[in-house]
């Protein structure tokens, strides 16, 4: 399941994000990759623990959990902090499945869910496309610039060489509540039905229902 987060930071925000990030210093995107995943990874990335990182991040995240699609879709139970990654000059990053543990400072993530916030208008550069593969197809995916993606960790996917100008993102993973993600897609669709119903003034007596049997699924599959 792939959820387009559109419009989550606006352009001036962008611009304040990318001017403070542009300001730092660069590093070998492979601090974070894995053994098979840094042969086939070539990017620059900002240090993790880089307190501009750090804060920026924090809003991301912040601006993710208050977005009501995301938090439906995702049903997020912690992060592994955003970082954020920079390719030009033919980087690219090839086919892989990320990592299915992170460790954190308050210990381990799994990666159920990952985002990728970009932060590059999709006209600024040349090539760059993240091409997503899993049970539902192949996706290539260039957003606008603020607009994020949602899809599952387990997806073999890529980020194709940028050979003109520069492509610079936010990707983060995130453990969800529901490791399945099947339960996890018959949730969302549950309660986005129930939203349009909302919208609509349904009767409230079916719409009580539904949302018992929503929580009830919640409660049946989470793993609190």
């Amino acid at each position: 399941m792939l959820i387009e987060i559109p419009a989550l930071f606006t352009k001036e925000e962008v611009a304040l994000i990318r001017a403070k990030l542009d300001a730092q210093p660069w590093i070998d995107g492979n601090q974070t990759s894995g053994e098979m995943a840094a042969t086939r990874k070539r990017n620059q990335q900002l240090d993790k623990d880089n307190p501009v990182a750090i804060d920026i991040g924090q809003w991301v995240m912040d601006r993710l959990m208050a977005h009501p699609l995301y938090v439906s879709a995702a049903l997020p139970l912690q992060f592994y902090p955003p970082l954020f990654n920079r390719y030009e000059g033919g980087e690219t990053f090839g086919y892989h499945i990320d990592n299915a543990i992170r460790a954190t400072a308050d210990g381990l993530v799994r990666t159920d869910l990952s985002t990728t916030l970009f932060l590059s208008e999709p006209d600024s550069y040349e090539g760059g496309e993240l091409i997503i593969q899993d049970s539902y197809g192949t996706q290539s995916v260039k957003l606008a610039a603020g607009s994020a993606i949602l899809y599952p960790s387990t997806s073999l996917h890529q980020v194709t060489p940028v050979t003109q100008g520069e492509r610079t993102a936010a990707f983060m993973w995130l453990q969800s509540m529901i490791r399945d993600d099947g339960q996890r897609r018959i949730l969302f669709d549950l309660d986005q039905s129930i939203q349009a119903l909302t919208a609509a003034q349904a009767d409230q007596q079916q719409l009580f229902n539904l949302t018992g049997i929503y929580h009830n699924l919640l409660r049946r599959w989470s793993e609190l």
